[in-house]
Order: structure tokens, then C-alpha cells, then sequence
């Protein structure tokens, strides 16, 4: 009896396939950035009952996406993948409206900074979180848009995740509200290529107010 022949393989990793597996190291809750310690203010805003459910976590969120701070970082990623421009990040950090988010971007930062050096070899300094993340994606040849995505949709699982403990939200309807977002992120990711500093801008007053608030709040559990 002739026996069959081997099922053919092959080790090759499709060079988008490779930029995946970074991306999703790299913006993965393990990376050591402690972004779990962070909540861009939704603390407060959940405390005061702007966020009490999944229909209005998904709005806070999507604002946030269009009008807010993601949209900003959004930005300042595009920007730091197209020039080292040491302006870049000092915009970054004037651009935050609060002392605890400039905190959360700065101390995120570092840490991205800290362990890409360790990690592998790159030396960026000392930079605030979407500029690292940008310089980064640069510096390992990684796809822009696809980084800024997936940098989207790491804000919106953390801050999901936040909600999760805080409100309390079920799993499913935080597995839901992620679902929903995601072609938010994908859509503003393919609007941003070459994104200049004149593209920052920031409407979503209610979370910098929530943010401020959040300094003075008596009881917390998130840094920010």
C-alpha cells in the first residue's frame, strides 16, 4: 500500500501577518505601559452618572473617537510616524487638557519607551504614549494605518475594560460595545495618513471637565 504523501508546510510569515503579531504585542494589555491603571476621566464621569449602561459608555466612547482624546492621539501618531520633529511631542504634551492626562500620556510613555528599549534595542528617549507609539511603528517598518486601528481599539478595550469593573458592565455588553466601535477605529485610521499638527483639535469638553474633576475626587481608583 503506497503510503501518502507529507501534507506540505511552510514557515513563511506574510510581512503583514508579522506586522499583526507586533502591533498586537506591543498595544497588548501585558506590554508594561500600565495603561489598566488609567480611565481618561471615565471614573468621574461614571461617579456622576453620565455613564451608567452600554448605550451611553458606546456614546462616551464614540466621542471620544471623533471629538476627543483618541481623535488627538490619533493625530500625534500619524504625525510622529512622518518626522522626529522634537515639536511633535511637545505639542503632545500642551495639547493635554488636564495635569492627569498629561500624567497618563507622559508616565504611559515612558514606560513604551522603557520597554522598547529593553526589549528591542531602539533608544526614542523619553516620549509621550501616541508619539512613541508612532515613532515606533516607524522606526519597526509597521503599516501606519493599521497601527493607528489597532492603537484605537487598545483605548477603547481599556477604557471598556474600566467601565466593565466601574459601572458594573456584563462582559457581553463590553465584548458589544467594543464590536460597535471597531469600524470607527478602522475608518478614522484610513483618514489620517498624512495628518500634520494643524489637524489636532478637541471638543469633547465634557471628558476634560470629567478629567479635571477627577483630581479632586475623594474616592478612585484609577489614576486618571
Amino acid at each position: 500500500m503506497a503510503m501518502a504523501a507529507p501534507i506540505a508546510t511552510t514557515t513563511v510569515i506574510q510581512p503583514m501577518t508579522t506586522d499583526v503579531l507586533t502591533l498586537s504585542q506591543l498595544l497588548s494589555p501585558s506590554f508594561p505601559v500600565g495603561a489598566f491603571a488609567y480611565a481618561h476621566g471615565l471614573e468621574t464621569a461614571i461617579h456622576d452618572g453620565a455613564i451608567h449602561d452600554a448605550n451611553s459608555l458606546q456614546a462616551w466612547l464614540l466621542d471620544l473617537l471623533d471629538n476627543g482624546g483618541a481623535n488627538a492621539d490619533a493625530v500625534l501618531l500619524n504625525v510622529a510616524y512622518g518626522s522626529d520633529d522634537p515639536l511633535i511631542d511637545a505639542t503632545a504634551r500642551a495639547f493635554a487638557a488636564s495635569s492627569e492626562r498629561l500624567m497618563e500620556t507622559d508616565l504611559q510613555g515612558a514606560a513604551f519607551c522603557d520597554a522598547l528599549r529593553a526589549v528591542w534595542g531602539h533608544d526614542l528617549g523619553r516620549l509621550c504614549y501616541p508619539v512613541a507609539v508612532g515613532r515606533t511603528a516607524a522606526t519597526l517598518d509597521l503599516d501606519v494605518e493599521l497601527t493607528t486601528a489597532m492603537y484605537l481599539q487598545a483605548i477603547i478595550g481599556n477604557l471598556t475594560a474600566a467601565a466593565m469593573r466601574l459601572v458594573p458592565l456584563g462582559q457581553v455588553d463590553g465584548q458589544k460595545t467594543q464590536t460597535a466601535l471597531k469600524p470607527r477605529c478602522a475608518a478614522h485610521a484610513a483618514q489620517l495618513g498624512g495628518a500634520t499638527l494643524e489637524d489636532l483639535h478637541n471638543s469633547a469638553w465634557l471628558s476634560d471637565i470629567a478629567a479635571m474633576r477627577h483630581e479632586v475626587q475623594y474616592s478612585r481608583i484609577f489614576r486618571s
